[in-house]
């Protein structure tokens, strides 16, 4: 069975900063793709951030220059480094990790259940 764990969200003045980790655990093969969503209340999931299996990034334009995707393939983990934080960045951060769970012939979508971020003025 796989699980993916989120932590590290809390409450932060805006300006602050906060680090998200991600880890994945259980009977897992392979670990692809691994991104990161947000969901405010009352708007969409939207992707923040995603890092491939090879290490290369890429991120929301809304939130390009203060964030910091990374991952330790060692410990199944992916990381998100939020700097410079607004008020409009409270949100319930997701993690997703496309992988393989052992036994399986396929990759598949695995989701956390969400770190709240809250964002002060």
């Amino acid at each position: 069975q796989v699980q993916v764990v989120e932590s590290g969200g809390g409450l932060v003045q805006a300006g602050g900063s906060l680090r998200l980790s991600c880890a994945a655990s259980g009977t897992i093969s392979s670990i692809g793709d691994m991104y990161w969503y947000r969901q405010a209340p009352g708007k969409q999931r939207e992707l923040v951030a995603v890092i491939t299996s090879g290490g290369s990034t890429n991120y929301a334009t809304s939130m390009k220059g203060r964030l910091t995707i990374s991952r330790d393939n060692a410990k199944n983990t992916v990381y998100l480094q939020m700097n410079s934080l607004k008020t409009e960045d409270t949100a319930v951060y997701y993690c997703n990790a496309r992988l393989m769970a052992s036994g399986s012939r396929f990759y598949s979508d695995y989701w956390g259940q969400g770190t709240q971020v809250t964002v002060s003025s």
